[in-house]
């Protein structure tokens, strides 16, 4: 076949056929239906298997509709991290006592398990918010709902906060209560925003393009994907900046300050995702897509697991009593989506560390000299992280890696996020050695009378925590942002939100085992907690690379499923609009 590239230059369209290096041109004055032809042409062009291989992979032009559900989803982060940030503080310690702010009093334990039972719920209900999606609703009118679920928990946040309401017992329950609800509408929330990103990107299959210095180029759609989720984590790390002006506004004014901003982010926010209806690109629900899904696997099941029984074709040749309402490559890419799901298997192990940012850390630097800094506002070292690291990676070190024909695939990324995170647990246990050993209180940090009831840290400097931040921010650029990049891609087509949602359910279980580790988040068994998480994480990142490296391999033979679903969506949208024409007399 021969294949055509395409590059754009003052004005004119050029189509150029490698095969003799001419460049027949079409003019933007050309007729409509020449345009027709051309956007047909480019569309199905395929790049021929040695381009493919010798020539350098750019990412396409990201669409603006991304930066502006990027923008969305900045609003959303910033609401969450920014009430979640003080958290610690506020469960962990007595209203009005010394030291640190407070208001709850149940201590590090209570507080940590707590919190995590928040990232826990946070994390699982986007199963809910797919279902309907996918099913039902659609991305954009599902993310609408679960806004004002979220605003609503927002508010019980903010009035049980207050001083008369803490004063009058009600902060733990209306804090329970908030979870609950800001959990329901945060999950509904991020199993679509992740894919609705996702959707705006137009291009499918790889491209040949000529730029102005007249090299030719790949323009990659899978590089595309990963430019856009880079950008997208970009943004939700620049929302949970919000942390460092919550936790200033808990320590000189109040809690309720502390969560008032995030209420009035939140609704800059949800009129940004109105405004933007009109021009997003917003994709149907399917129906029954997930009840075809779970029927096709348990047809799978009950044939030894072997996935192809759920085929159409199969049953036909095989004289199947099942009936199948679903195409061959539903399946296909339904068992595309398994390689996904026995992917993120592993990854609950790497959020467990990943979460310590938001307790552990936060009630250990509480025991160190803070020098008149809240003790919540080292963890924001991550975010800028991320925030610095990312332009970094996106436009140096893996462009750097492609021209040199090292391959940075998801795999290895995701391992490497792995090693980052146990090295970084590794850290935090020596450094809480270092506390144990420092005076005035030892391994009983804030405990002891030479503390003046808990006024007096040991004498551990507090920028001694930040490699541990540094590292953990270096995972989530590797795993993190490639785990979304991974639920989208290998997601079939009619199922983004829910294969996300099944991403997202890892940080759950994360959660979880964190919840189940809580009993030993107190003193003096922390040191022991950290290096046992260091092990888990470095034993899991090597299992992970024995059992998933093969996928790399694979990487664009699975990627190509989602091209060859999109070519034929454009081919029966195109024949539907063809019937529909009036036909001429």
């Amino acid at each position: 076949m021969t294949s055509l590239s395409l590059r754009s230059a003052g004005g004119v369209d050029h189509l150029q056929d490698p095969a003799d290096g001419k460049n027949p041109v079409v003019t933007k004055s050309t007729a409509a239906e020449d345009s027709n032809l051309l956007r047909q042409d480019i569309s199905q062009n395929e790049v021929p298997e040695e381009e493919l291989r010798i020539l350098r992979r750019i990412p396409d032009k990201i669409p603006w509709t991304a930066f502006l559900v990027a923008a969305v989803e900045l609003c959303e982060r910033f609401t969450y991290y920014g009430l979640s940030g003080p958290f610690q503080n506020y469960i962990q310690n007595p209203y009005k006592g010394p030291g640190v702010p407070g208001a709850i009093g149940k201590g590090q334990s209570a507080a940590t398990a707590l919190s995590s039972f928040f990232q826990f719920w946070c994390y699982l209900t986007p199963i809910l918010g797919a279902i309907i999606a996918d099913q039902y609703l659609g991305k954009y009118n599902t993310i609408i709902i679960f806004s004002v679920v979220y605003m609503l928990g927002l508010s019980i946040l903010l009035c049980t906060s207050l001083p008369i309401a803490i004063e009058n017992g009600v902060a733990l329950g209306g804090l329970v209560a908030a979870m609950i609800i800001i959990g329901l509408g945060t999950g509904g929330i991020k199993s679509n925003i992740s894919p609705l990103i996702g959707d705006q990107i137009k291009s499918k299959k790889p491209w040949v393009k000529i730029l102005k210095s007249g090299e030719r180029v790949v323009v990659d759609p899978a590089l595309t994907v990963q430019r856009v989720y880079m950008i997208f984590y970009l943004c939700i790390n620049v929302g949970s900046l919000s942390a460092i002006a919550t936790t200033e506004l808990e320590l000189h004014v109040d809690f309720w300050a502390a969560y008032l901003l995030p209420l009035c982010m939140f609704v800059v926010g949800f009129v940004v995702l109105l405004v933007g209806r009109k021009y997003y690109v917003v994709k149907p629900p399917k129906g029954s897509v997930i009840i075809h899904a779970f029927k096709a696997l348990w047809i799978g099941l009950i044939n030894k697991g072997n996935m192809n029984a759920a085929k159409a074709s199969y049953q036909a040749e095989h004289g199947g009593k099942h009936k199948i309402e679903w195409d061959d490559h539903f399946v296909e890419e339904l068992k595309r989506a398994l390689v996904a799901c026995k992917v993120f298997a592993y990854l609950p192990i790497y959020w467990i560390c990943d979460q310590q940012m938001l307790n552990n850390f936060v009630s250990q630097a509480a025991t160190m000299e803070l020098h008149g800094i809240p003790n919540d506002l080292m963890q924001n070292i991550v975010p800028l992280t991320i925030i610095i690291f990312i332009p970094i990676c996106d436009r140096l070190i893996y462009p750097l890696l492609r021209k040199i024909r090292i391959p940075f695939k998801p795999m290895s990324r995701i391992t490497m996020g792995f090693f980052c995170a146990s090295t970084s647990m590794a850290y935090a246990a020596v450094i809480q050695h270092l506390i144990y050993n420092a005076p005035p209180c030892y391994d009983a940090p804030l405990k002891c009378q030479a503390s003046q009831g808990g006024a007096i840290p040991n004498r551990v400097h507090v920028a001694l925590q930040t490699p541990s931040y540094l590292l953990i921010g270096f995972s989530e650029i590797f795993a993190s942002i490639t785990g979304l990049e991974y639920a989208y891609t290998k997601a079939p087509t009619s199922m983004k939100s829910f294969v996300m949602s099944l991403y997202l359910v890892t940080i759950a279980l994360g959660a979880a085992l964190a919840i189940a580790l809580s009993p030993t988040a107190e003193d003096p068994k922390l040191v022991w907690m950290y290096a046992g998480l260091a092990i888990a994480s470095f034993i899991a990142g090597i299992f992970f690379w024995m059992l998933f490296h093969r996928y790399n391999a694979t990487e664009e033979e699975m990627n190509a499923l989602e091209a060859e679903q999109s070519s034929s969506d454009e081919e029966e949208k195109a024949t539907d609009e063809v019937n529909k024409s009036p036909v001429s007399p």
